[in-house]
């Protein structure tokens, strides 16, 4: 009888599970300055100094220019060309196909970029248009917000019916300041909830109806489970009435213009007239306040791969060892009853095995958390698990 056992195709099984963890962003992870990083890597000409602004921002745990700072999501906004933003503001096509827009409009053809880029990866068609899914019919997305979150802590995904993000729709004031976090009115509580009764998948994978946890027939935008993209339509979430007031860049002389309360502007014209930097400025710092409560929270998905290995141990196999201690010096082998070395049945503990390839080289070790006794009246099956 030998220490060593060969495996056959039926000794070996796969199987999949899961393991979830729960992820907490608070509001001042969002709304903070120092935990956002503005990437400003688009500039445009024109009169004045022109105007310098980030495609999309960073959220990070923490100051972003510490060593140990994690970032949790990209945000940034986007509009469909369909949009009647677009349409009522574009005045032409020049001879190459660029949409044209007038100097009061701000990144258009770069916020129309965005919402084409996501479609192209979640949609499968740069063309296509974000919807919502609802009992009256579908509802299409035009001014979306795009959250997307990163692997480390979307991981494998997110799982159904647990995402929820706390947002404010507008104030309890006659303005709203653009830099103001003084939102006391209309909080939202957005979630997942009910997704996983009529389950969907797309070209992005997985995918779920986002709705207003107050009112569950609202439904205000979707999420993408295994690409950990929230896509939420800001006509539904914000006040579209809500006067703002404050300074966004422009392009002129002085480089920025001052919205005042007479000028009736509200948060289409921030999409039309704001950088993609004003406009997630505003969405992070004012929409989610600042504060200690819980911004969003969700949990996510970790899919662990198993190869089950079976060893069997039948009753005349391995109740030896060969270990050189394991004899003494006749070679016969050590009992612990004294004189009866010829009628005593041998017996090991075992305490580990060992996994070889087929050149007989060590490729892994398994440790029990106590040693098994076998011995000639004891059969024992012992099933180890690699975890991929």
């Amino acid at each position: 009888m030998a220490v060593f056992k060969s495996l056959s195709d039926n000794d070996i099984s796969t199987a999949k599970s899961f393991t979830t963890q729960l992820i907490d962003i608070i509001q001042e992870d969002i709304s903070g300055s120092s935990t956002r990083r503005a990437y400003q890597q688009f500039i445009t000409g024109g009169s004045g100094p022109g105007i310098t602004s980030s495609l999309w921002q960073t959220v990070y745990d923490q100051g972003f220019t510490l060593q140990t700072a994690n970032p949790l999501f990209d945000i940034t906004v986007g509009l469909s060309a369909q949009s009647s933003l677009v349409t009522l503001n574009q005045t032409g096509v020049d001879a190459n196909g660029k949409r044209l827009f007038p100097s009061n409009t701000v990144m258009m053809r770069e916020k129309i970029d965005n919402y084409q880029q996501m479609a192209q990866v979640l949609l499968g068609n740069s063309s296509s248009e974000f919807t919502i899914q609802q009992t009256s019919g579908s509802v299409t997305i035009r001014q979306p917000m795009f959250i997307s979150f990163k692997r480390l802590f979307s991981r494998d995904g997110i799982k159904r019916e647990t995402f929820a993000m706390k947002f404010y729709s507008g104030s309890s004031s006659t303005v709203l300041n653009l830099s103001s976090s003084a939102t006391t009115e209309g909080q939202l509580i957005l979630s997942d909830i009910s997704s996983s009764i009529n389950k969907t998948v797309g070209f992005g994978g997985n995918y779920g109806t986002i709705v207003d946890a107050s009112d569950t027939s609202n439904a205000v935008g979707v999420m993408y489970y295994d690409r950990g993209v929230a896509v939420l339509d800001l006509s539904r979430i914000t006040d579209q009435s809500q006067t703002l007031v404050g300074t966004v860049k422009a392009i002129n002389p002085t480089g920025y213009v001052t919205w005042i309360s007479g000028d009736g502007k509200n948060i289409n014209d921030l999409l039309v007239s704001g950088c993609i930097d004003d406009v997630v400025n505003h969405l992070c710092y004012t929409r989610f306040q600042s504060g200690t409560l819980t911004a969003m929270t969700f949990q996510n998905l970790t899919t662990i791969n198993s190869t089950i290995i079976r060893c069997s141990l039948d009753l005349d196999e391995f109740n030896y060892s060969s270990n050189p201690t394991f004899k003494d010096s006749n070679n016969r082998i050590i009992v612990i009853d004294e004189g009866q070395e010829e009628t005593q049945q041998t017996f090991t503990y075992v305490s580990g095995i060992g996994l070889y390839n087929a050149n007989d080289d060590l490729l892994a070790v398994a440790k029990v958390s106590r040693p098994i006794l076998k011995d000639p009246t004891r059969a024992l099956q012992i099933l180890l698990r690699l975890d991929v």
